[in-house]
């Protein structure tokens, strides 16, 4: 049965789950997403430090008032010293408030020493009649140890990891990545370090899908070519389902050595697809068995490129722990160039995306069929081009998806 691309990806979305916690070296988290709730191992900050460079002192001062001054007070340093009013503390931006101080007075607001003698005293420009506080950054006004610190499903950013790292966090329970097998198929198809011989042609889709991992953090495990030949075919295969995923390039339409679907039935692989109306792509295959997931990716390299883009990718992003879907995160654009029209199934070209003064602009590059990999390899994003829909021209606007 043909499916709609979105019923096609409810039908994948009914079998994900973010995958279980795994703790990851904070340093290797970057972009993961975490699996639990983190508390607060320290009050931030985690004692009453100065918010400026300038004078710690007990209550207002008056204009071109002079006190002297105690002690030089620096980050870093232990916390302790007590102010003997009408004395005041020098003090550093981040160190310890003395006990007995109620406020800081900004160095901006007192008049330079004019010798080294001076600095023993220091003469307030401005006077200070503010409320107690002014200038101090209270112990845990930040955070509280024990409350939480980053929630369950955060995305670890560069800033999340630095909090994290403030609070002494060396691994992060983070939701384990999935195994991804990728397995090219066809007597037709060689290694691209080989010469291929007549009616041969090069492994494009390994090369993609290992680089299209990459861009997830994932590592993809390449199992290789497996040839048009029942047995040997199911033994690459059973190897594959070892992994969480996988994804089978090839052998998945209507042709006579087309084997992949009789050889996953056989192997206990439940089919919850095989047609998606989507150009290029339509012989899109989805099956699940025990273990995991498969893809069985058309064998024309627009059609692995678009499937992997449209289905794959937001499938292991969900098993990642992230929110994703068909289509999810697609924009609107202005065309920089004319728009063909579509039949009776959704329609994806590859095009160049770039703003220009606040408008993001798309030239799309209509290939010339499935095979017609070179136009893929410059696009930036898919644009849809939905069923029935007429050629739009240059000016006109478009649905865009970024695949960068």
């Amino acid at each position: 049965m043909l499916l709609s691309p979105e019923a096609a990806w409810q039908a994948i979305a009914s079998h994900l789950a973010p995958l279980p916690a795994a703790e990851v070296p904070r340093r290797q988290a970057a972009f993961r997403v975490l699996a639990e709730t983190l508390p607060a191992r320290v009050d931030v900050p985690g004692g009453d430090v100065s918010a400026m460079d300038g004078y710690a002192v007990a209550g207002p001062v008056a204009p071109g008032e002079r006190r002297p001054v105690a002690v030089t007070i620096a980050a870093g340093d232990a916390p302790g010293f007590t102010l003997q009013p009408p004395a005041v503390a020098r003090i550093m931006t981040g160190a310890p408030v003395p006990r007995g101080a109620d406020r800081v007075i900004p160095v901006e607001a007192t008049l330079p020493p004019a010798s080294d003698e001076d600095r023993a005293f220091v003469v307030f420009r401005e006077g200070d009649t503010g409320e107690p506080g002014q200038h101090i950054r209270r112990r845990g006004e930040i955070q509280r140890a024990g409350s939480a610190l980053l929630p369950k499903g955060a995305l670890l950013t560069p800033g999340a990891l630095a909090v994290l790292a403030t609070h002494g966090y060396g691994t992060l329970p983070v939701h384990r990545a999935p195994r991804v097998a990728i397995l090219a198929s066809g007597d037709e198809v060689v290694p691209p370090e080989m010469e291929p011989g007549p009616g041969q042609l090069r492994d494009s889709h390994t090369d993609f899908l290992l680089a299209a991992g990459a861009s997830l953090g994932l590592a993809f495990t390449p199992l290789g070519i497996a040839p048009d030949r029942e047995a040997e075919l199911r033994a690459f295969v059973e190897r594959g389902l070892e992994s969480d995923v996988l994804l089978l390039c090839g052998g998945v339409s209507m042709g006579e050595f087309d084997l992949a679907e009789g050889v996953l039935a056989r192997l206990g692989c439940r089919a919850v697809f095989d047609a998606v109306a989507i150009q290029p792509g339509k012989p899109l295959v989805f099956a699940v068995h025990d273990k995991g997931l498969i893809f069985g990716l058309p064998g024309n390299p627009a059609s692995v490129m678009v499937t992997f883009w449209l289905f794959v990718r937001p499938a292991l992003r969900r098993l990642l722990g992230h929110e994703d879907g068909y289509w999810h995160g697609a924009l609107t654009a202005t065309l920089a160039a004319p728009l063909p029209g579509a039949g009776s199934r959704d329609r994806f070209v590859p095009a160049e995306i770039e703003a220009r003064d606040g408008t993001l602009y798309a030239t799309p590059a209509p290939p010339k069929g499935s095979h017609d990999l070179a136009a893929y390899a410059h696009g930036t994003a898919l644009v849809r081009i939905r069923a029935g829909a007429a050629p739009v021209a240059a000016g006109g606007r478009c649905e865009v998806l970024g695949i960068g």
